[in-house]
């Protein structure tokens, strides 16, 4: 929301039965995040939110163009993600491995994607695209998916 990607920071807002047993579960694995991350967040909250609203509408008309386009491409299918800026795409129909399909769109069709694997193994069956970028550049890896998929 506030171009923080990366850094770790979050917050959640939960009765306090959850929070002690979220409390315990993070403690050893997401805490201790710098004190400068923190301020900085604070601010990001507390400042003015317009390129926020902003950002958010250029991601939404992002994700309408891959999921409308991955949708349109016979074999592939996508639901509506709730969250972050990525597309998970079944690709079961083309009888390949998460893996073997990304490999197959990073060399014939120069498209990197990321095998659902990558997040465990009910991942197989799904590649992940990013839509973290222009509008351009996901129409044209689109158009490049399509054309290396028409040729399986």
């Amino acid at each position: 929301t506030y171009a923080m990607t990366g850094w770790r920071l979050g917050y959640g807002v939960m009765n306090k039965d959850v929070a002690q047993t979220i409390t315990k579960l993070v403690t050893n694995s997401d805490s201790c995040v710098a004190t400068f991350t923190q301020m900085a967040g604070v601010e990001a909250l507390r400042g003015p939110q317009g390129e926020a609203e902003r950002m958010r509408k250029i991601y939404e008309e992002r994700r309408n163009i891959i999921i409308d386009g991955l949708n349109e491409i016979p074999g592939v299918s996508v639901k509506m993600p709730k969250g972050a800026f990525y597309a998970l795409a079944n690709i079961k129909s083309f009888g390949k491995t998460s893996k073997e399909l990304g490999d197959y769109l990073l060399y014939d069709g120069g498209v990197a994607t990321l095998p659902g694997t990558s997040f465990g193994k009910y991942g197989e069956g799904y590649i992940r695209f990013s839509y973290a970028t222009s509008k351009e550049i996901i129409k044209e890896g689109l158009k490049r998916v399509k054309e290396a998929l028409a040729k399986l």
